[in-house]
Formats: C-alpha cells, structure tokens, sequence
C-alpha cells in the first residue's frame, strides 16, 4: 500500500514539474514574440504573430494609394482650375500650387511631432484622413455653386476681361484648399512611419520586409496615381470640376474605412513620456552652458546610465562617436555635482541623447541638398501641363490625352520596374555588396539627384522644339493646338519618374532607419520637408526670374504672361538643370562624409564606447 502511494505521489511530482516546464517553455516563447516598445491599440504588449508584419502593413500600403489618388490629380491639373475657372494669371495659378504643396509638406513637421509625442501615429493618420475629406468636401461645394466662383469667361482671349474671384469666395477657396493641405500633411507625416512601425528593425526577416514596405510605399503613389492621372484627370476635363473634387472626397473615405479595419491588427508605437524634440533642445543648451569646460580625453568619462539601470528603463542606448565633438560637451559631468537632481537635464545630458542630436545634425545637410529635386518637380506640375495644353494631345481619331495626364507614362513604368527592382535587382545586389537594401540609402538618393538634373536638360530641349514648331508654323499667338504630339513631354516625364524612384524612396528609408526610435515620424518629415522647401522655392524662382529679366525679354519676363509661347521656358528649364548638376556634385562630397549610426544589436548591448561598428559609407 506504502508503495503505492509513493508511486502515486512520484507521479504527481514529475507531472508538476512537467507542467511547471511546459509553462516556462509557453512563457519563454511568448516573451520573444512580444514585440519591444510596441502595443495593441487597447495598450497590451503586441505578439509578432498577431500584430503588424507585412500583411497588416498592406493596409497603410492601400491608404496611401487612396489618399494620392485623391490628391495628385489636383496636384498636376488644379493651375488650370485657378487659372480658367477662378481667372488667376497662369503665374499666379502655378505659384497658387506650389504653395498649397508647400504649406501641405511644411504641415507635416508640426503634425509629425504632435504624432511622435501625443496623438500617436494611428490616430494621426484617422484624423489627418478626416480633414482631408472635409477640406475636399469644401471644394466639391464651390466648385459646384456657381455663386461661389467667378461668371464663365476665356482667359486666353486678350480682349476679354475676366472678372478674378474674390472676396468671401476667394476666403472660401483657400479654407477648402488648405484644410485639405493639413489633412494631405498629416497622412503624409504619419502613415509611412506608423506601417514601418509594423516591423522590428531587429528581426532579421522584418528588417528586410521594411525595405520592400518602403519600395511598397512608391509602388501604391504609382497605382494611386494611375487611377487619379487617368480617370480622375478625364473626369475633371470633361464632366467638370465638381465631379472631379467629388470623387476625391469619395477616395479618401474608402481609404479611411479601409485603415480603420486594421486597427485591432495595428502594432502601435508607444508614446514618449519626454519630447524627444525637448531632448534635443537640452543637448545644444548644455553644450553652450558647458563651452568653457574642457572635454575629457577619455570618452567613457561622458555621462550615460549604467547598463543594468538603462535595460530597466528600456532606453535606447547608443555608442559615442568622434563627431560634432562640441555637442559632447553637454555630456560632461563635473565633479561637484554628487546627486541626479543636481545635475539637470539642462545641465548635463547622456552620451546617447547627444549621439542622437549628432544623427540629426548629420542629416541637415543631406536634407539641403535634395531641396532643389522638387523645384525642378514643380515645373513638372504647372509650366509643362500648360505645354502640353499647346500641343497636338490625340492618341487615336477619337481620343485625347489630357495634358495632366502625362505623368502617367512615368507611373505605368514605374509599376513595372518596382517590383523588378526589389525582386530581382535588390537581391542580386544584396549578393554582390553584402548591403541588405543592395545599395546604401546615399548611393540611391545620389542616382535620383543626377537624373533629375537630366530631366529637366531634356525638358530644356523639348521646348525649344517646341517653340520652333510654333514659329515655323506662324502659331506663336495661336489658341489650337500645334502640329506636335504631346507625347514629346513624356521623355522628361519617364526620366524624372525613375529619379523619384531611387531619391524620394531613398530619403524615406534613410530618415527613418538613421532617426532616433522616439522621432522616427519627425524624420520622415524631413522629406517632406524638403518638398515644401522646393515648392516654395520654386514660388521664389518664378518671381526672381521674372524680376531679373523683365527689362531684357519682350514679354516682360521668362515667365510672364498667359502665352508661354511667347515666354522663355526653355531658359528656365536650362538654368534648373544647371543647378541641379551643381547641386549633385555639392552631394557627393556631403554623402562621402556622412557616417551610419550603429544598427540593431550593436547598438543596444554594447557595453563600450570605444569601438564603434559603422556601416559602410556611400
């Protein structure tokens, strides 16, 4: 009997103890699918096989191809809206674009940071997606009253005297323009963070997934696109203009209710309890109050957090580098100082926040040097669709090609080499350099940089062909079309398509994996920041051009006046290519000099500062 219940009992113990392992072994192999610094949206630790990944990031993928099939046909086609509808001078038309574009990508910084350290980027994208369907819906309305616009008139008869909009119509014109811009800025800001937050940068098999999110993300601007340059284009040709803001209102909310699907799938980065914009701030205000100090020759003396103390808080750590060394002085700790709270976080700053404000400024001047592609992309969306509007634009006896319509040549290509190129071209570069993405984010940003530059030299030539036709053919004060096709504009379109693939996915990518983890939305911004600059820059040129050359050209300007036939574009396009070129060379020598920050484990574990890993330069 004693035996029995001993065997009973020995039983019962190694059952426990089985269990007590199954447990463990369940506990274990759930701690390492739960992701680092990342929630569900109820505020529980997200699960890597229950959250994010690439199939819930095909979700953002979609919002982003419905929010710029909203938005590009209005981008490219809206200077004749201004300038037949609303009566503006075709000058003031496009300078009407570029700085819609402008305050729409300047937006974004604002809404980046309020995404990074409040709303959150989920919720940023859902409320963005709003004012960008009520700012359209405004549109829809003014454009349908005929109270609300101007009386029918042709601009392009000099005799006529058009009446411009204005007044209360004029102020209802730029709300609905510009609560759109804040909504455009908005998604812009923040969905290209929120699906890469679906990723741990980590994880051997998601780090590469991001890459493709990223070639993703210019793949659903091409299929978006398609959609808007085509139909959307047609529609606002030829049905009229609220028809055309009205099907924009209704891509944007099947793009909205499409992003709200996933949220219980979403992985949600989690919020800082600190800006770590303010952080940034106390780097540059200590190293000024400590300027006088003297750095120590040891790097290990600058303050950080001990190791142990830091994986409890789960900060970011990163090693010291051998740059900016005057933002080190913020690091220094002096002796007298014997308690946390007298140092202050004014006063004195970790290695990492410092290495953190050093990647930011790093990556100031690669930011200034992609400034002057979106000016030359400007005059892709005003001055060369008002070219085409002078060209022969059959395709067939019964068929013709809007004019805003031409960048779909670059898009449909683009829809095919995409895939291609991360398909086939990343991976057998991969082979060859041993670089995840193939080539460096700096070596594909460089190769747009020096196409763009190409792109507008041809744009140069095709108008002086262009205007020779109308010479040639006594049409230089003529309204129909001249016998040339329009298909001759799409040789600077296809160029400058492929640029955008290398330059503006290339910046995408850098911001985001160079940024520190707390401001990764802020420095995606940095592209658009960039494309607010040039929009607005391009605002600057035209009236800089026209300024400096009114007293030498007939027209009283390179770019003045309704008759481009008359103007001196072929100049323009000419002085942009220059300047693109000079610019690429500026490149180069910046690019050369620029230094990656330490990635993945080497940047969390490291218990050294003395030897830092780099990845590869350009």
């Amino acid at each position: 009997m004693l035996i029995k219940i001993n065997i009973y009992y020995m039983q019962e113990n190694s059952e426990a103890v089985e269990r007590r392992r199954n447990m463990e072994w369940v506990e274990q192999e759930e701690e390492e699918l739960v992701v680092d610094g990342k929630v569900d949206w109820r505020g529980r630790r997200a699960v890597r096989n229950k959250h994010g990944g690439f199939t819930v990031a095909v979700l953002a993928l979609v919002m982003f191809a419905f929010e710029n099939m909203a938005t590009l046909s209005i981008a490219v086609n809206s200077v004749t809206y201004f300038n037949r509808t609303m009566h503006y001078v075709l000058s003031d038309a496009a300078n009407m674009v570029t700085n819609y574009m402008g305050v729409s990508y300047i937006l974004s910084i604002l809404v980046a940071v309020l995404a990074d350290t409040w709303i959150g980027r989920c919720k940023s994208v859902l409320v963005s997606a709003f004012f960008e369907f009520l700012g359209l819906s405004l549109l829809t309305v003014q454009a349908h009253s005929k109270t609300l616009k101007p009386p029918l008139c042709n601009v392009l008869d000099p005799t006529a005297k058009c009446d411009k909009l204005a007044g209360s119509n004029q102020a209802f014109l730029y709300l609905g323009l510009y609560v759109l811009a804040l909504g455009s800025a908005g998604v812009k800001a923040s969905l290209p963070s929120h699906g890469a937050d679906q990723f741990d940068e980590k994880h051997p098999k998601e780090s590469v997934q991001m890459s493709t999110f990223f070639n993703g993300l210019l793949f659903a601007v091409c299929v978006g696109g398609t959609v808007s340059l085509t139909l959307f284009v047609y529609i606002e040709d030829h049905k009229g203009w609220d028809w055309g803001f009205g099907i924009s209102t209704v891509a944007i909310f099947l793009g909205l209710l499409i992003f709200a699907f996933g949220i219980p799938l979403y992985r949600i980065h989690v919020l800082s309890e600190t800006s770590a914009i303010i952080q940034i701030i106390q780097v540059y205000v200590a190293a000024i109050r400590n300027r006088n100090l003297q750095l120590p020759a040891d790097p290990m003396e600058l303050y950080e957090i001990e190791q142990d103390k830091e994986a409890a808080l789960d900060l970011e750590y990163l090693p010291h580098r051998n740059i900016y060394r005057f933002l080190d002085k913020a690091a220094i700790q002096e002796r007298r100082w014997n308690a946390e709270a007298e140092r202050g976080p004014w006063k004195v700053c970790r290695v990492t926040q410092v290495e953190n404000a050093k990647v930011i400024a790093s990556m100031v001047p690669i930011f200034l040097c992609t400034i002057i592609m979106t000016l030359c992309l400007a005059q892709l969306q005003t001055f060369s669709v008002q070219q085409g509007y002078t060209m022969d634009t059959r395709i067939t006896n019964h068929f013709n090609i809007p004019p805003a319509s031409l960048p779909i040549i670059p898009v449909l290509f683009l829809l095919i080499i995409i895939p291609l190129y991360d398909r086939v071209c990343v991976p057998l570069l991969r082979k060859i350099t041993g670089i995840p993405t193939g080539i460096t984010h700096l070596q594909r940003i460089g190769v747009g940089l020096l196409l763009s530059s190409i792109s507008m030299a041809i744009a140069a030539a095709i108008e002086v062909k262009r205007k020779n036709v109308a010479r040639d053919n006594n049409m230089l004060d003529a309204t129909e079309p001249l016998p040339l096709s329009i298909f001759w504009l799409s040789f600077q379109y296809f160029v400058f398509g492929i640029a955008d693939m290398f330059t503006y996915v290339g910046l995408l990518e850098f911001f985001y994996s160079e940024a520190p983890k707390a401001l990764k939305s802020t420095s995606t911004c940095f592209l658009w920041c960039s494309m607010a600059l040039g929009y607005f820059l391009s605002t600057i040129m035209v009236q800089i051009v026209n300024g400096a050359t009114k007293n030498i050209t007939a027209s009283g300007g390179w770019l003045r006046g309704n008759n481009i036939n008359r103007n001196h574009l072929n100049l323009f396009f000419l002085l942009l290519s220059v300047l693109s070129l000079i610019n690429f060379f500026v490149y180069l020598v910046v690019s050369t000099r620029y230094q990656y920050r330490p990635q993945g484990p080497t940047a969390s574990v490291t218990v050294t500062r003395r030897t830092i890993p780099m990845n590869e330069n350009l």
